[in-house]
């Protein structure tokens, strides 16, 4: 299978299948706890990567090898080795996956082209989507997501707070906290402001627990991590 990782039994989402829109790491974000390694080429450019007719071909080739366990999917999720909405045909994928499989799709995407109107529409018709957002100041955001260049803050802020004013499924906001790097309270305070103004269904907070892209990048303690979603109120959990 090239484009086909799992399932894999979630907290988060139960029994989820995950897509990937692309053969190898395409991404507009270089993040130094990418659990995927260094991103050896930014790409930009949103483009057919991989046909959607040859990604549901093996979504299909699966369900008849794997019919029990097909039965059993609460998600597909569309994620994989880099950021899926830079393929241009994810709206095609959402539509065909619920199609094949019956089951609900989710989006996990970085933000990075959510300040675009015709990205935000591609993806609609998701049941869920997780967008991220590690900083709300630029230096920050900088120094952890590594952006490729013409990727704005600015932008992924306000295509957050549009996505939710077009968006009738669920966001789930995800945050990856760093030990020293975008945890301060300043940081954090700012922070709960754009949280208010994007108002996800939910806030996770994240902190890595597996290898990161660079080394030294440290995990945030589980007594700070817990004053953290205290400040962010009842939508935050920590994941």
């Amino acid at each position: 299978m090239k484009y086909i990782y799992g399932p894999i039994k979630s907290r988060r989402l139960g029994l989820s299948l995950g897509l990937s829109l692309s053969l190898r790491k395409v991404c507009n974000f270089d993040c130094i706890y990418c659990q995927w390694g260094r991103t050896s080429s930014q790409v930009s450019e949103r483009k057919e990567y991989v046909a959607a007719a040859e990604i549901i071909a093996e979504l299909k080739s699966w369900l008849l090898e794997y019919p029990v366990e097909a039965k059993k999917l609460n998600f597909v999720t569309l994620s994989g080795f880099g950021e899926p909405t830079l393929n241009t045909c994810i709206g095609e994928v959402i539509e065909s996956a619920r199609e094949a499989t019956g089951a609900k799709v989710a989006v996990i995407t970085n933000s990075t082209l959510l300040g675009s109107p015709e990205v935000r529409k591609s993806i609609l018709s998701a049941d869920l989507i997780v967008p991220s957002l590690d900083a709300v100041d630029e230096e920050i955001f900088k120094k952890i997501d590594r952006p490729c260049s013409g990727v704005e803050l600015d932008s992924i802020l306000e295509g957050l707070v549009a996505l939710r004013k077009e968006f009738n499924g669920q966001i789930w906001l995800e945050i990856m906290l760093l030990s020293g790097i975008n945890d301060d309270i300043k940081h954090i305070e700012d922070l709960v402001k754009w949280v208010k103004l994007i108002n996800p269904d939910k806030v996770q907070l994240n902190s890595p627990v597996r290898s990161t892209a660079e080394s030294g990048v440290l995990p945030v303690d589980k007594k700070r991590l817990a004053e953290i979603r205290g400040m962010l109120g009842d939508k935050a959990e920590i994941i």
